[in-house]
């Protein structure tokens, strides 16, 4: 009895499925999860480290503060919603993504350019004495 053998075609098209999925895991967020919710404020330290027409991103809490008008300050997810890579940085009024090029208004986290279907999520933030505090 013989062994079926696959066509060429059928040994590429997995392999390209295979390596589709490689690549889209690699730039997803790991489990797929939402993070959960905070039970309180996270302390970001001083307000006065981000900038007016700019903003910070706190890689560690993936979060990120701007300040769009001199004591406007707005906190978003620092988590892409195209992919969930972490956005790097906040330059030229824009919050930047540069795994695929997503950019967000300061003001909104509003889709500004690029693959991100919808805005970053928005958080509470508060500045007591001079210190950031961010609710998720």
């Amino acid at each position: 009895m013989s062994e079926p053998v696959a066509s060429r075609r059928t040994v590429l098209c997995c392999a390209a499925v295979a390596l589709a999925g490689a690549t889209a895991a690699g730039c997803s967020s790991g489990s797929g999860k939402e993070e959960p919710k905070s039970s309180g404020p996270i302390d970001l330290g001083s307000a006065s480290e981000v900038p007016v027409g700019g903003g910070k991103v706190y890689r560690e809490q993936a979060v990120v503060v701007t300040q769009p008008a001199a004591g406007e300050y707005k906190a978003f997810s620092a988590k892409c919603t195209h992919a969930g890579c972490l956005v790097n940085g906040v330059v030229k009024e824009q919050i930047q993504c540069l795994c695929h090029g997503s950019r967000f208004g300061i003001s909104d986290g509003a889709v500004q350019d690029g693959p991100a279907p919808k805005p970053l999520p928005e958080y509470k933030v508060a500045v007591q004495d001079g210190k950031l505090e961010v609710t998720k």
